[in-house]
This record gives C-alpha cells, structure tokens and sequence, in this order.
C-alpha cells in the first residue's frame, strides 16, 4: 500500500473516490453522498488548492481509502473530512495509515490541532435519543458505542471529544466533535 496525494488528473481513481464515498457511507449516512454525482462534486470540492487530499492504493493502483482536509483558523486548525476505506477492507490499518499520514501533512503544513466531527444519526452511541441539554459532559464522559459508531477508532488514535451539537442532524441525532493536537 502506498499513500499519495491526488492531483484529479486521473478520471478513473477520481471515479473510484466518488463511488467510495456513496458506497461507504450508505449504511449509516445514507445522506451523506446519495448518488455518483453527488461524490464526485465532493472529490471536486477535495481538490481545491489549500486542501488536503489523500488516497491509499494497492500495487495495482486500486483505491484501497482516501483522506481530505480543510484548512481552518488561518491553518491552525484542520478539519479532517472525509475519511472513508472501502467496506471490506475495514479492520486492516488503512484507516489508522490515512490518520496517521494526514497527521503529518497537517504538521508539514503548520497545523496544531486536528478537529472531526462524526454524526450519529441512527443511535450509534449513547449520546443519540437523549436529550443532551440535561448534563451534556456527564453523558460525554460515560459515552457508550452501541453499533460500531467510529468515535471508539479516533479514540485509538488519541482524539477526545471536544464537543457535542445536540440535535444536529434532527431531534436526538447529535454530532461529534472531536480533536487532536498535532504539534
């Protein structure tokens, strides 16, 4: 597996990240990218200058994950968004070499902090159906994943939640937030 970053010459991988990104994240973010055009405006949107933009690939070339990131508070701050591995090759180190490779653009770059958020849109965690206005910290602090949400993966990598904004996505459906310093 090598990890690189994409410049959107070429069609066909830039075709793979868009499909990736519908495929991936319909299960639980069926929202998220509903058709390939949808994918493909944000591999576009990937792709802007100050941007960054990853992909992990096999011998072959094949798109085994990518990684973007979003420059923010004059580049202190990097939003990680998306990170995305193909369904069947979960559980394999991808994921963890993408975070950790962004980890190293972001520094390259100057950044001090990465930030995430991560929707639960379906009662992934505990945080979901509850209302978080009532003793918000108390319910980070004892945080349970009930089906595989991916707070627990950044937990691994060493982000903490930072935050929560209740009702983000609908009543009882919060996001995320969460962040690492870098530097």
């Amino acid at each position: 597996m090598r990890i690189v970053t994409f410049d959107g010459q070429d069609e066909h991988l830039k075709r793979q990240m868009a499909q990736l990104l519908v495929e991936a994240f319909r299960e639980h973010w069926p929202d998220a990218w509903e058709t390939l055009e949808d994918g493909l405006e944000e591999v576009g949107e990937m792709l802007e200058a100050e941007r960054i933009c990853r992909v992990a690939l096999d011998d072959d070339g094949t798109l085994l994950g990518m990684i973007g990131g979003i420059p923010q508070y004059d580049g202190n701050v990097w939003e990680l968004h998306p990170l995305v591995v193909q369904p069947a090759l979960h559980g394999r180190g991808i994921g963890r070499a993408l975070v950790v490779d962004f980890e190293g653009q972001v520094r390259l770059r100057g950044g001090l902090t990465i930030l995430l958020g991560t929707d639960d849109e379906d009662g992934m965690t505990s945080l979901s159906d509850t209302d978080l206005y009532d003793d918000l910290w108390g319910k980070i602090r004892t945080i349970r994943n009930l089906k595989g949400h991916p707070f627990e993966f950044y937990q691994k990598m060493g982000y903490v939640i930072t935050g929560v904004v209740p009702d983000a996505n609908g009543l009882g459906k919060p996001d995320i937030f969460m962040s690492k310093r870098v530097r």
